[in-house]
């Protein structure tokens, strides 16, 4: 929110924030095929547990507190990296911190990810299937009155306000010369989150004059299906996020549905065979990709994209790299031995 408070600072204070992250993330030129491209490094936003979602748990994190909050539940699948981003950092939100889990396919960075939270040692609820989970969702926050429970990738006007604030941290870059304006912003969609943020944020650094270029493209590549991935359902994410900036006092963006939804595309040719499964081309783009961390299951498939994009001679490009950098430490046999059991073979 560092960015987005320097350019409107009274809108940043009608918004509660924990500041969290390593802002700005670097933004560096990448050369592929003799012709470059710049990379956003989401993932060293923190030398913990870095990614994308640093931004947007500055938000929920303001809420939560904002409300008196006791604890925060997450809502993921097992190798969620949100999830695993709210656990190792809602402590120093002052937060306790509960999780929600529901299966997903096998993969060395889902591992990586679920090991990490058993080795927190926190709650974990573990659903037989993500259909149950609004079900068990709800429950909870009946519950517990004193726990906020997020939306998975927390997708709401709330979470968008931390990708929003990035593309004002863009701008900032590109202004100081760093890399030109991008035609193009890649990045994998997976809650929604960050792709909402980003194409709302553009929208309103344009509005107030801090994007002073043409507004380009944020192409989203799928990793989760539709209709969670709808591009109409973004837009209306977006929309729905810069009506809050003037219900609370900000700009008003003078912008329709319809036109978010032409600065918006949803790219499925990567998705595969569904959610959390790797393929051939995300496996190529690990190989092909030196400098962010990559993961098969996410973005991996975004950068697959990218490079499809590269070689059709798209450009100027910005990857929007959101893995951490960071590796996560696997649990102990002891702590195998406290977590759900189902986690415990699926892991096996």
């Amino acid at each position: 929110m560092r960015a987005l408070a320097r350019h409107l600072p009274t809108l940043a204070t009608k918004v509660p924030w924990v500041d969290l992250g390593t802002w700005p993330t670097p933004l560096t030129p990448l050369t592929i095929a003799g012709r470059p491209v710049w990379i956003k490094h989401e993932g060293d936003s923190d030398p913990v547990y870095g990614g994308n979602k640093i931004r947007t748990l500055e938000l929920w994190f303001g809420h939560a507190r904002e409300r008196g909050a006791r604890r925060i539940w997450t809502i993921g699948a097992y190798g969620s990296n949100h999830a695993i981003a709210t656990i190792v950092h809602a402590p120093r939100a002052g937060l306790e911190v509960s999780a929600l889990l529901f299966p997903q396919p096998f993969s060395e960075w889902a591992v990586e990810n679920c090991g990490a939270m058993i080795a927190a040692e926190i709650p974990i609820v573990r659903v037989r299937s993500v259909i149950e989970m609004p079900f068990v969702a709800m429950a909870i926050a009946r519950r517990e009155r004193d726990s906020v429970v997020m939306p998975p990738g927390g997708a709401t006007p709330i979470g968008t306000f931390g990708a929003m604030s990035a593309a004002f941290e863009l701008a900032d870059q590109i202004d100081a010369g760093i890399a030109p304006p991008p035609k193009r912003i890649v990045l994998a969609i997976g809650s929604t989150c960050t792709t909402a943020g980003l194409l709302a944020g553009l929208s309103l650094a344009h509005a107030v004059g801090v994007w002073r270029w043409p507004v380009p493209i944020v192409h989203g590549v799928r990793v989760t299906p539709w209709p969670v991935t709808s591009r109409l359902r973004i837009a209306e994410l977006a929309h729905r996020t810069l009506k809050r900036v003037a219900a609370l006092g900000g700009p008003r963006v003078a912008i329709g549905l319809r036109e978010l939804v032409s600065r918006l595309v949803v790219d499925g040719r990567e998705l595969g065979d569904g959610y959390g499964r790797p393929t051939p081309r995300s496996t190529t783009a690990i190989e092909t990709l030196h400098g962010p961390r990559l993961d098969g299951v996410y973005s991996a498939k975004a950068a697959a994209a990218m490079l499809r994009l590269h070689r059709e001679g798209v450009g100027p490009l910005v990857f929007w790299a959101t893995k951490s950098t960071a590796t996560l430490e696997p649990p102990s046999v002891d702590q195998l031995g406290g977590a759900p059991r189902p986690l415990v073979d699926w892991l096996r």
